[in-house]
């Protein structure tokens, strides 16, 4: 049997097992490991696949950070430190037609750099910034396309979880994909103000300012709330700049961060019993569902170096159907839009990752700007109807009054502005590629 139809066999029966509701790294793990005992047999190396996979899993050092920025990000949130960012953006970003929702972007980029999971980010606009909008008269499309578009940043801000897992699967360093996310990511937050500000200005009521009674309030109240609101920024700082500066490892500086969180909450008075339980809890059961993950993603790409399905593939794509690089890597990105309609970031990279990220290598394209591109590829393939990840997220914690309709509206004018931001660093690679490399020094 041909190369590529033992791909195409082993894709249809991933796919299929996925449709009856097996979990992805069952499915995955499963298909990565038959495959490889009916190819080689128990004694010819195919019983050896999910071994190695598991002992390159376990040797991987930088996997540390994983439970540690999970648990930074559960700290803050747990401890209510994340409310305290609101209320600063409340009272500083008010006076602002659509100021509020300008905030509301604001809110997410740094509750991203908190946790790096959009997840957390869409739980704290839903319950903390969409009622207090709701209530001063934001319209509420707009509203929830502003937490919908903000929450997806949490996967391309560090530190992201996300590019975590992908660079655990394209071999890459996590270093230089997390500085690779920070210029696309903070682009695409001004990108979404912008769009505010000038809907709100030709459209006063889609975000009024708030009333002078509701934002008068003595400098010095002012200025505690900035403190307050600046105290997460700080724990990132203290986390980040030694990494940088190259002070301190990867690995240690996501230890320095979730000390930060922890102490920081103590120091404040809300690290409970109750809040350290949720945080060691959630830390755990989300860390091992990655590490499940990987450990299956890796079995199954093992297989497929040993078949050698990508030069195959690569073969198929650009000597018998005659298309560029570009074309095929155009394609790759439409087929994580439609794959998003129906899967979470986490299961669209596991499943593809082992075809698509060694064919981009292939391809001459660099794999650190990939990861990029899979990422806001992501964050649109969240959005985008009728089964985006983020709009039944958001149906989920919205109030009656938002429904379905409304949502999907909501996000349309996101999507395109996300889209903008994608062909921008397609475009120009060095949007994503000049921080790692002035660094790195690569």
């Amino acid at each position: 049997m041909s190369q590529e139809w033992i791909a195409i066999i082993m894709f249809a029966t991933m796919m299929l097992m996925l449709m009856t509701g097996q979990r992805v790294f069952g499915a995955i793990g499963f298909v990565g490991v038959i495959a490889a005992l009916l190819l080689w047999g128990p004694n010819g190396g195919g019983g050896d696949i999910g071994f190695s996979a598991a002992m390159k899993l376990m040797k991987w050092f930088p996997l540390l950070t994983l439970p540690m920025f999970i648990f930074m990000g559960y700290v803050l949130s747990e401890s209510k430190i994340a409310d305290d960012l609101y209320k600063m953006f409340h009272v500083w970003m008010g006076p602002l037609r659509g100021g509020l929702a300008i905030g509301t972007i604001l809110l997410m980029v740094l509750i991203s750099a908190m946790n790096g999971l959009s997840v957390a980010g869409m739980a704290i606009g839903a319950t903390i910034a969409l009622p207090e909008l709701l209530k001063r008269g934001y319209d509420k499309r707009m509203v929830t396309g502003v937490i919908q578009a903000g929450s997806s940043l949490g996967i391309l801000v560090p530190p992201s979880v996300v590019l975590v897992l992908y660079a655990m699967i394209a071999r890459q360093p996590v270093g230089q994909l997390w500085l690779a996310g920070v210029v696309p990511g903070l682009m695409m937050a001004g990108m979404f103000i912008l769009y505010i500000a000038i809907r709100c200005r030709i459209n006063p009521a889609l975000g009024p300012a708030l009333p002078p009674e509701e934002r008068d309030m003595p400098r010095a109240e002012k200025l505690r709330l900035l403190r307050a609101g600046l105290l997460p920024l700080g724990i990132f700082a203290v986390m980040m700049v030694p990494f940088v500066n190259g002070w301190t490892s990867l690995v240690e500086s996501s230890a320095v961060g979730a000390l930060a969180a922890f102490l920081a909450a103590v120091l404040k008075g809300r690290m409970t019993r109750e809040v350290f339980e949720i945080s060691v809890r959630n830390t755990l059961g989300i860390s091992c569902m990655f590490m499940w993950i990987i450990l299956a993603a890796l079995g199954f790409g093992a297989v497929f170096d040993g078949l050698g399905a990508v030069n195959a593939i690569d073969d198929l794509f650009t000597d018998r159907l005659g298309l560029s690089p570009w074309m095929i890597l155009i394609l790759m990105q439409l087929s994580f839009i439609l794959m998003g309609t129906f899967l979470d970031d986490t299961a669209m990279l596991v499943i593809v990752a082992p075809l698509y990220v060694p064919l981009v290598a292939v391809l001459g394209f660099d794999l650190i700007w990939y990861g990029v591109l899979y990422t806001i590829t992501t964050q649109i393939a969240y959005m985008t109807p009728p089964f985006g990840y983020n709009l039944f997220l958001m149906r989920a914690m919205a109030p009656p009054e938002i429904t379905l309709i409304d949502i999907y509206r909501s996000i349309i004018p996101f999507v395109f502005v996300m889209a903008a931001a994608l062909s921008l660093v397609m475009i120009f690679p060095q949007i994503a590629l000049w921080l790692p490399q002035t660094v790195y020094g690569n």
